[in-house]
């Protein structure tokens, strides 16, 4: 016998500009098969939602219809940003196309993504790491010279790898008070180096890099160099890091930026002004800066809570 079947739905209005959007950005915008995946799981799941609520072509979507979905959406705010984003894109297509009028979901924002407060160490615990590095070979003059340099300037890993051995010599031919780095977008910032770091770095030129630079038959022009005697790469440094961060027994949760995030915070600590932090770490705006002094607020009331007799 013949079984009855259901005549396949014939696509919605929606539906087909949607196949003509994937097909768009697939083949004209070239987005890989990885952003077009996400891009039809995102956009199917919204059709449904609009099919539900009766609407089935595009110049029937509203705000209100967007902000309704947007804030029925579970997960993390990062997730529904992605989610919305995918929304606005084939709403900014469709207007494109003249399909529709205006964009119903121009105006609507996603969720505020809560600001991950950066992981410093204490000052002990910088200590501890620095001086989990000892010796007098090649590498731990090297290891020691890197991780003193970061601390005491607070560069990026980058800036610091992209130094060359002429950046840091002053008039005199001693390691300089004040360097210049090169940070995002090629900009340059001036920075001071401490007594301590510049002590780390001279033992390093003058007794461990000619060494390295000797295992290597193109000499490199870096300031710091890798065991092989070309220059050192962020990947090495991570591990330097990692092995020193074992050794004083602070875990695997320090990279290179921890010490970027130290040295920002024991100098607002200490007093420093954060437009001065803001030029020392090269932001380009102090509201990427005031991040900082969140962490500092929350260290001064943990030490006022625990040391103040009437504080609890």
């Amino acid at each position: 016998m013949p079984v009855d079947t259901e005549p396949e739905r014939p696509p919605t209005a929606l539906e087909r500009e949607l196949k003509r959007y994937l097909r768009t950005v697939a083949l004209e915008r070239g987005r890989s098969k990885h952003t077009v995946s996400a891009y039809r799981s995102d956009l199917t799941r919204y059709l449904e939602y609009l099919e539900v609520a009766g609407v089935h072509d595009a110049p029937s979507v509203t705000p209100e219809l967007v902000t309704s979905y947007v804030n029925s959406l579970p997960g993390a705010a990062s997730t529904i940003t992605r989610k919305l984003s995918s929304i606005k894109n084939f709403h900014r297509f469709l207007v494109e196309e003249s399909v529709s009028v205006g964009d119903p979901s121009s105006a609507i924002r996603g969720p505020a993504r809560v600001a991950r407060l950066p992981k410093a160490l204490t000052i002990e615990q910088v200590q501890a790491l620095l001086d989990s590095v000892l010796g007098e070979e090649p590498v731990a003059l090297r290891d020691r010279a890197l991780l003193e340099f970061l601390y005491a300037t607070g560069a990026r890993i980058s800036e610091a790898l992209g130094l060359s051995v002429d950046d840091v010599y002053d008039d005199q031919g001693r390691v300089a008070e004040v360097i210049r780095v090169t940070g995002k977008g090629a900009k340059q910032r001036f920075v001071p180096v401490g007594s301590y770091a510049r002590t780390a770095v001279e033992s390093y030129l003058t007794r461990a890099r000619p060494a390295l630079v000797k295992k290597q038959r193109k000499s490199s022009s870096a300031l710091f160099l890798g065991a092989r005697g070309g220059a050192l790469t962020r990947q090495n440094s991570w591990l330097i890091l990692q092995s020193a961060a074992r050794r004083a027994e602070l875990g695997n949760l320090v990279s290179p930026h921890t010490l970027r995030h130290s040295f920002a915070t024991h100098v607002l600590a200490g007093g420093g002004d954060i437009r001065v932090v803001q030029e020392l770490l090269g932001h380009a705006s102090v509201s990427t800066t005031q991040i900082y002094t969140k962490v500092t607020i929350d260290t001064l009331r943990e030490v006022y809570r625990q040391a103040h007799p009437r504080a609890r």
